[in-house]
């Protein structure tokens, strides 16, 4: 347990990482050969492995989570709504992203989970939605949840609203989470800042944190 204090209060946080997968941020992945670009997301992956860093100086627990499809596309959301943005659905239809056990759906080899971080596989935007992550906060007693990853707007978004409505307080770090659009980005952070938590870069993060973190950040 790593106590930390933000605004005059001690919590006890986790990082969350979101789907920082070779299907959404890689050259040949998924997004990439629909014709995306992935740059965006490609641009933040060092600052959030600066962020992993960080955390695991201080022995902050790191929960990956992994948004995966399975191959006989039983869990697809066409499977399940009948009206769909038409962007969404085309892309749904014309290419399975992320199957489960393949390439397409691993972490990227640049912030690969340790095997002392936690893995949550996950099948909607959300962190929350029917997976383990709640349990296994409550279990070591977490209260605040720092997020990262991709995409800002999407599922980070969802992650972080379900977080705040579980009941944990939140920070979004704004220089380790990308999105595809710059309006929809910039709309997250607002909606953050006014209505859920704290907006951070990873230096502000890391000036709450204890001394041997907080000498790391001049390493980057």
């Amino acid at each position: 347990m790593t106590i930390i204090n933000i605004q005059g209060h001690n919590v006890n946080p986790a990082l969350v990482v979101i789907d920082v997968q070779n299907g959404f941020v890689s050259k040949d992945g998924s997004y990439d050969q629909l014709g995306m670009d992935v740059s965006h997301y490609q641009r933040v992956i060092p600052r959030i492995s600066q962020l992993i860093s960080l955390c695991r100086s201080v022995n902050i627990p790191i929960f990956y989570t992994q948004a995966v499809r399975e191959k006989s596309g039983i869990d697809l959301l066409t499977n399940t709504h009948k009206i769909l943005p038409k962007s969404r659905e085309e892309r749904i239809r014309t290419k399975p992203i992320c199957v489960i056990n393949t390439w397409d759906a691993d972490i990227v080899d640049e912030i690969k989970p340790s095997p002392m971080d936690h893995i949550v596989i996950k099948r909607r935007d959300s962190a929350f939605q029917d997976t383990e992550i709640s349990v296994w906060l409550k279990s070591i007693g977490i209260d605040t949840l720092a997020f990262c990853g991709i995409d800002t707007s999407i599922c980070v978004e969802a992650s972080l609203r379900d977080a705040f409505n579980n009941g944990y307080d939140v920070v979004l770090i704004s220089d380790a989470t990308a999105s595809g659009n710059a309006k929809h980005f910039e709309s997250t952070l607002e909606v953050v800042r006014d209505y859920y938590g704290l907006v951070m870069n990873v230096e502000e993060f890391g000036r709450h944190l204890p001394q041997r973190a907080e000498q790391l950040t001049g390493n980057y």
